[in-house]
Protein backbone atom coordinates (compact mmCIF):
# COMPACT_ATOMS: atom_id res chain seq x y z
CA UNK A 1 0.00 0.00 0.00
CA UNK A 2 1.33 3.44 -0.96
CA UNK A 3 0.64 6.55 1.09
CA UNK A 4 0.76 10.12 -0.11
CA UNK A 5 1.77 11.88 3.09
CA UNK A 6 5.04 13.39 4.25
CA UNK A 7 5.51 10.81 7.02
CA UNK A 8 5.41 7.76 4.79
CA UNK A 9 6.79 9.09 1.48
CA UNK A 10 10.01 7.43 2.58
CA UNK A 11 9.11 4.02 3.95
CA UNK A 12 10.11 3.10 7.50
CA UNK A 13 13.28 1.04 7.80
CA UNK A 14 12.98 -2.72 8.08
CA UNK A 15 12.70 -3.86 11.72
CA UNK A 16 16.26 -5.21 11.94
CA UNK A 17 17.72 -1.96 10.57
CA UNK A 18 15.52 0.08 12.91
CA UNK A 19 16.62 -2.01 15.90
CA UNK A 20 20.30 -1.51 14.98
CA UNK A 21 19.80 2.23 14.59
CA UNK A 22 17.97 2.70 17.90
CA UNK A 23 20.41 0.42 19.77
CA UNK A 24 23.25 2.56 18.43
CA UNK A 25 21.42 5.73 19.45
CA UNK A 26 21.22 4.50 23.04
CA UNK A 27 24.97 3.87 22.98
CA UNK A 28 25.49 7.57 22.23
CA UNK A 29 22.78 9.24 24.32
CA UNK A 30 21.62 9.36 27.93
CA UNK A 31 18.29 10.69 29.19
CA UNK A 32 18.13 13.44 31.83
CA UNK A 33 15.96 11.33 34.14
CA UNK A 34 18.34 8.36 33.83
CA UNK A 35 21.32 10.55 34.72
CA UNK A 36 19.38 11.97 37.68
CA UNK A 37 18.39 8.48 38.89
CA UNK A 38 22.01 7.31 38.73
CA UNK A 39 23.26 10.36 40.64
CA UNK A 40 20.49 10.13 43.25
CA UNK A 41 21.27 6.46 43.90
CA UNK A 42 24.59 7.57 45.38
CA UNK A 43 27.84 5.69 45.43
CA UNK A 44 29.97 5.15 42.36
CA UNK A 45 27.71 5.90 39.39
CA UNK A 46 30.25 4.55 36.90
CA UNK A 47 30.53 7.70 34.79
CA UNK A 48 31.78 11.28 34.90
CA UNK A 49 29.25 14.03 34.20
CA UNK A 50 30.86 16.88 32.28
CA UNK A 51 29.41 20.36 31.76
CA UNK A 52 30.95 21.75 28.58
CA UNK A 53 29.55 25.30 28.83
CA UNK A 54 31.27 28.59 29.60
CA UNK A 55 32.20 29.67 33.12
CA UNK A 56 29.38 32.23 33.08
CA UNK A 57 26.87 29.51 32.21
CA UNK A 58 28.30 27.16 34.86
CA UNK A 59 27.93 29.91 37.47
CA UNK A 60 24.27 30.47 36.48
CA UNK A 61 23.54 26.82 37.16
CA UNK A 62 24.97 23.34 36.81
CA UNK A 63 24.18 19.79 37.84
CA UNK A 64 25.53 18.81 41.27
CA UNK A 65 28.47 16.44 40.90
CA UNK A 66 29.33 17.55 37.37
CA UNK A 67 32.81 18.70 36.49
CA UNK A 68 33.24 21.87 34.48
CA UNK A 69 35.37 21.72 31.36
CA UNK A 70 34.42 24.04 28.49
CA UNK A 71 34.60 22.37 25.09
CA UNK A 72 37.48 24.54 23.87
CA UNK A 73 39.63 23.40 26.83
CA UNK A 74 39.02 19.66 26.44
CA UNK A 75 42.03 18.90 24.19
CA UNK A 76 44.48 20.50 26.62
CA UNK A 77 42.91 19.65 29.99
CA UNK A 78 40.72 16.54 29.79
CA UNK A 79 43.45 14.01 30.49
CA UNK A 80 44.45 15.85 33.69
CA UNK A 81 40.85 16.06 34.95
CA UNK A 82 39.06 12.95 33.68
CA UNK A 83 40.12 9.32 34.09
CA UNK A 84 40.07 7.66 30.65
CA UNK A 85 38.79 4.42 32.16
CA UNK A 86 35.50 6.15 33.10
CA UNK A 87 32.71 6.77 30.59
CA UNK A 88 31.85 10.46 30.28
CA UNK A 89 28.37 11.97 29.87
CA UNK A 90 28.48 15.48 28.41
CA UNK A 91 25.87 18.21 28.59
CA UNK A 92 25.43 21.83 27.53
CA UNK A 93 22.45 24.22 27.61
CA UNK A 94 19.76 22.26 25.83
CA UNK A 95 18.43 20.86 22.56
CA UNK A 96 19.21 24.07 20.70
CA UNK A 97 22.91 23.85 21.59
CA UNK A 98 25.44 21.47 20.09
CA UNK A 99 28.11 22.13 22.72
CA UNK A 100 27.65 18.70 24.32
CA UNK A 101 27.98 17.07 20.90
CA UNK A 102 31.20 18.99 20.20
CA UNK A 103 32.50 18.10 23.68
CA UNK A 104 31.65 14.43 23.14
CA UNK A 105 33.48 14.49 19.80
CA UNK A 106 36.57 16.10 21.37
CA UNK A 107 36.58 13.50 24.16
CA UNK A 108 36.06 10.58 21.75
CA UNK A 109 38.97 11.82 19.65
CA UNK A 110 41.09 11.67 22.83
CA UNK A 111 40.07 8.06 23.41
CA UNK A 112 37.23 8.47 25.93
CA UNK A 113 34.00 6.46 25.90
CA UNK A 114 31.31 9.11 25.84
CA UNK A 115 27.57 9.75 25.75
CA UNK A 116 25.64 12.98 25.35
CA UNK A 117 22.84 13.84 27.80
CA UNK A 118 19.78 14.69 25.73
CA UNK A 119 18.04 17.93 26.71
CA UNK A 120 21.05 19.33 28.54
CA UNK A 121 20.82 21.63 31.52
CA UNK A 122 17.55 23.09 30.24
CA UNK A 123 15.73 19.79 30.56
CA UNK A 124 17.44 19.03 33.88
CA UNK A 125 15.82 22.18 35.27
CA UNK A 126 12.53 21.64 33.41
CA UNK A 127 12.21 18.17 34.92
CA UNK A 128 12.51 19.70 38.41
CA UNK A 129 15.90 18.36 39.43
CA UNK A 130 18.05 20.34 41.86
CA UNK A 131 20.96 22.35 40.55
CA UNK A 132 23.72 24.55 41.91
CA UNK A 133 24.63 28.16 41.12
CA UNK A 134 27.50 30.33 42.29
CA UNK A 135 25.16 31.35 45.12
CA UNK A 136 24.18 27.83 46.23
CA UNK A 137 21.56 25.17 45.54
CA UNK A 138 18.33 25.84 43.66
CA UNK A 139 15.31 23.97 42.43
CA UNK A 140 12.34 24.91 40.26
CA UNK A 141 9.01 23.14 39.98
CA UNK A 142 8.90 20.56 37.21
CA UNK A 143 7.36 21.58 33.92
CA UNK A 144 4.32 19.28 33.62
CA UNK A 145 4.99 18.87 29.89
CA UNK A 146 8.40 17.33 30.53
CA UNK A 147 7.96 15.63 33.89
CA UNK A 148 4.34 14.89 34.89
CA UNK A 149 5.59 13.58 38.26
CA UNK A 150 8.54 15.59 39.58
CA UNK A 151 11.69 13.53 39.70
CA UNK A 152 10.15 10.39 38.22
CA UNK A 153 11.67 8.80 35.13
CA UNK A 154 9.70 9.54 32.00
CA UNK A 155 8.34 5.99 31.95
CA UNK A 156 9.11 5.75 28.27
Amino acid sequence: MEYDNPVLRVAPAPPAAAAAHFRASLAFHADVSDVAAALEAGGDVGFVLLDSRSTESWDQGHIPGAIHLPTALIPGQAEALVDKSMPVVTYCWGPGCNGATRAALALAELGYRVKEMLGGFEYWVREGFAYETWQGGENRPADPLTAPVAGAPCGC
